[in-house]
């Protein structure tokens, strides 16, 4: 909370499952995300929760997301950065590590 910024952390939970986590409480009351935004990444949380590569306990914001069940710590690695990049108002990572169904 002393930087004033987006939380963002990769979790083991065992062999082959990891949890993301963003907050932005920490980046304090300065810091604003776009309704469009928060509109991105809960679609990208229905679209990872829908093909089954996280579990249905997903939590969609808007101040704080969580990811359970990734299988490979380097997707896991992906969608923080993805995330956290949103968070800031790029939405662009955040679209190439989690495209919209056509």
């Amino acid at each position: 909370m002393a930087e004033h910024a987006v939380f963002v952390a990769v979790e083991s939970e065992g062999p082959q499952r990891w949890t993301v986590k963003a907050d932005t409480l920490p980046a304090g009351p300065g810091h604003t995300v776009e309704n469009a935004v928060n509109d991105a990444a809960q679609a990208a949380i229905a679209r990872l929760v829908q093909s089954r590569e996280i579990e249905l306990d997903a939590y969609a914001g808007p101040v704080y997301f969580m990811m359970h069940g990734l299988r490979s710590e380097d997707r896991a690695r992906e969608l923080a950065a993805a995330f956290h990049a949103a968070l800031y108002g790029d939405l662009q990572p955040l679209t190439r590590a989690v495209p919209a169904t056509a």
